[in-house]
């Protein structure tokens, strides 16, 4: 199809703030899914943005979601060079998103983003955020100064995306249209809308954008009353998980469909196949796509009370709760305190359920004195549980809380080995249970316990003695920050094959079930939905 002077590879978007929120992420949309047409960035304002704390999605039925982000991105400067280095094949259509406080900094940073962007899209319809989006999009006068202003400034396509709240939709669409607009986008969310737990609202803005299955008669409503006053191209979404409600969006007018919240919970490969079934079904007139989605994702929250918060050091504590949960080797769940925010962990052990925690922001500092008797909730559990050989010998390589995510692998499946580094004795936790249930071995950077140096020479050590047989039986397992997990991968390198390496990077992960994109991996797979285990490449 055409679109804007190219020949597009496939009909389809993935709308803006969802999947598609990091580079990575993108280049390998790009690279592996010519379905997708059309790939939306995240919104980019001039200055960095941290966005909300967590929660920022929740589920209040199954195929239905309220969001509240927070327009997350790390400013149109380094967004920049961040575009810039993508490879853009011919056939396929970078649309930037970009937003502003006011029409001075939606030029400026139209002005700086064009040069790596084949259009546009200028959020007008974000409901969350104040100041933003939303706010300006219900002001027709405003959205035609935007939109001209912007198209006064740059050379490519400029597609306003207009929001579902307002009366009539029809007449923001003529005022983009007066400022010059090349084509029109909707919908953004609707509401804002609200969901609680417990009797505390989940998101931490409290309310948030409603996306997913029940707003897909609003979003087709809002194209055909677009498509009824202009004819320019328009780019529906809202509510999509089936060819069936693709036809619909076709039939409504618009020329490209998005595809958002339906590949919640979907792992890389399995966006990848619904995709293609997608494709297939409109090919053949058929309705299997929707088979793909995954509407048994459990996002509620389970109430669990801490008995017991031991501290190893000034800032490592492990805090027992009163029961147990089900949670796998290599799974991991949400801890959420209402008020203070949520994050995500591995679980020391499953029962009782029991968390180590290490002080390095807001939210673990407030679980540092964390006193006993509070009741905190846990979703989950996420991820792909560890599936190592039957005849495998497990190598487990931790540093910092890594230590939860290895242990109960040894503990579950046997024969294992755990090589454990930290700083200093005094940072080292639960190595008697460890030794009950694995061969244990200890580094610490000063020497004041096991091994003098980095655990990851220590583990070179090990594996310089072992015979070819004893190697090719290995399956390493590492966790903990970045530099360590990458020299552990370097040094499992030259003994044994890449196949035999599966390892959990401390990345930020913030919604947990693959779609904001926040847990992206250098090579565009998402650690909440692929990993945490992540087969090395």
């Amino acid at each position: 199809m055409e679109f804007f002077g190219k020949t597009l590879s496939g009909p389809f978007t993935i709308p803006s703030g969802i999947v598609t929120t990091a580079t990575p992420i993108i280049q390998y949309i790009f690279d592996h899914l010519p379905e997708v047409g059309v790939v939306t960035t995240k919104s980019i304002g001039l200055e960095p943005r941290e966005g909300n704390r967590e929660p920022v999605y929740s589920q209040y039925a199954p195929g239905c979601f309220v969001n509240a982000v927070g327009l997350t991105n790390p400013g149109a400067h380094q967004s920049l060079a961040l575009l810039a280095a993508l490879n853009i094949p011919k056939d396929r259509f970078l649309l930037t998103s970009i937003f502003g406080g006011s029409i001075e900094e939606f030029v400026t940073v139209a002005k700086i983003l064009a040069p790596v962007s084949d259009g546009l899209e200028l959020n007008l319809s974000c409901p969350h955020a104040k100041g933003y989006g939303m706010a300006m999009g219900q002001d027709p006068d405003l959205v035609r100064q935007i939109t001209a202003a912007v198209k006064a400034v740059v050379d490519i396509p400029v597609i306003p995306k207009l929001t579902p709240n307002t009366p009539d939709i029809a007449k923001i669409a003529k005022a983009a249209i007066a400022g010059g607009a090349d084509g029109l986008c909707a919908i953004n969310t609707a509401g804002p809308g609200y969901t609680s737990s417990h009797g505390y609202p989940v998101l931490s803005n409290g309310t948030g954008g409603m996306s997913g299955k029940g707003v897909l008669p609003i979003g087709l409503q809002c194209v055909r009353d677009i498509a009824a006053v202009t004819d320019c191209p328009i780019i529906g979404c809202g509510g999509v998980s089936s060819a069936a409600d693709v036809r619909a969006y076709f039939d409504a007018g618009a020329a490209v469909v998005g595809v958002g919240s339906s590949l919640t919970g979907l792992t890389t490969g399995e966006v990848s196949t619904y995709f293609k079934a997608l494709s297939n079904d409109l090919d053949t007139d058929n309705n299997r796509a929707e088979s793909h989605i995954r509407y048994d994702i459990d996002m509620n929250f389970h109430p669990v009370i801490l008995v017991e918060n031991k501290r190893i050091c000034e800032d490592i504590c492990i805090l027992t709760f009163d029961r147990k949960i089900n949670i796998q080797a290599g799974e991991f769940v949400f801890l959420w305190i209402p008020g203070v925010g949520e994050k995500p962990f591995s679980a020391l052990t499953d029962d009782p359920f029991t968390l180590a925690v290490i002080d390095v922001g807001e939210f673990t500092h407030v679980l540092m004195d964390l006193p006993p008797g509070t009741e905190a909730y846990v979703r989950g559990p996420h991820g792909i549980p560890a599936a190592p050989p039957e005849d495998a010998r497990i190598m487990a390589v931790a540093g910092g809380t890594g230590l939860a995510a290895v242990y109960q692998l040894a503990r579950d499946f046997g024969n294992a080995e755990v090589f454990t580094g930290a700083r200093s004795a005094e940072r080292l936790y639960y190595l008697d249970e460890c030794r009950q249930v694995a061969e244990v071995h200890v580094a610490t950077d000063d020497g004041s316990a096991g091994y003098h140096g980095v655990v990851t020479e220590l583990l070179r050590e090990r594996l310089q003695v072992m015979s070819p047989q004893e190697l090719k039986q290995l399956v390493f397992y590492n966790c903990g920050p970045q530099p360590m997990v990458h020299a552990a991968i370097a040094v499992q390198r030259e003994f044994c094959g890449q196949e035999q390496i599966f390892s959990a990077i401390d990345y930020l992960t913030k919604c947990g079930v693959g779609i904001c994109g926040a847990c992206a991996t250098p090579d565009g797979r998402r650690l909440c939905v692929d990993g945490p285990f992540l087969k090395a490449l």
